[in-house]
Formats: C-alpha cells, structure tokens, sequence
C-alpha cells in the first residue's frame, strides 16, 4: 500500500511560480515510478508529467513542456513539480500518483493517487 500527499498548491499571479510536492509512505519513492496529473473544473484529468524509476526517462504533456520540471527527492522519499510561468490555463486540481509501471503511470491507470493540492492563477 502507498499513501501519497500533495503539498504546495496555492494562489498565484499569471508568469508566477509554484513548487509541489508529493510525499510517499508505504513505499520508497525510489522504486515507484511517479507523475503528476490535473483536473481544471469542468475538464476532464489531464496527463502534466512523470518520472520514471531510474529519473532519466521522463516525459511531460506538450502544454507544460520548457515551463514545468518533475524531479524526485529520496532523501524525502517524495517528487516535485516547479512549475514556472504559470498562465491561467494550468489552473487546476493537481495530482500525485504512483506505479510501479511507466506506462501505467503515464496513461493514469495508476493505483496510487494523493487528494490533490489547489493551483489557481490570476490574471
């Protein structure tokens, strides 16, 4: 069983910046394979990004590509997401999840998800 909890959603201006953070228990972050996915009001859930075990394969949706960065920390056992000018559009519910599969994790078929942490930009 993994437990994942999100961090570090919040308000924030157009071109602002936010960092998320996913802490893993249960498991160590390590050896699963871990993304992020989003859910505007509305709006179907959407793919953001995912890193795989050995962190070089990695892949992001096209709308985030050159403004969003995943990378994992397991000293803390947990990923992050600096998302870097932000616009109106990435305002979302975001969420963790975590596989042992990368494909799985990519197409959200994950059985691990976290409870979301709150994005919003402003104008």
């Amino acid at each position: 069983q993994v437990r994942l909890v999100e961090s570090g959603g919040g308000l924030v201006q157009t071109g602002g910046s936010l960092r998320l953070s996913c802490i893993a228990s249960g498991r160590t972050s390590e050896n699963l394979v871990m993304g992020w996915f989003r859910q505007a009001p509305g709006k179907e859930r959407e793919f953001v990004a995912v890193l795989g075990v050995d962190d070089t394969s990695v892949d992001y949706a096209d709308s985030v590509k050159g403004r969003f960065t995943i990378s994992r920390d397991n000293a803390k056992n947990s990923i992050r997401l600096q998302m870097n000018n932000l616009q109106s559009e990435d305002t979302a519910l975001y969420y963790c999840t975590a596989e042992s599969s990368f494909r799985m994790v990519r197409a959200g078929t994950g059985l691990y998800w976290g409870q979301g942490t709150q994005v919003t930009v402003t104008p």
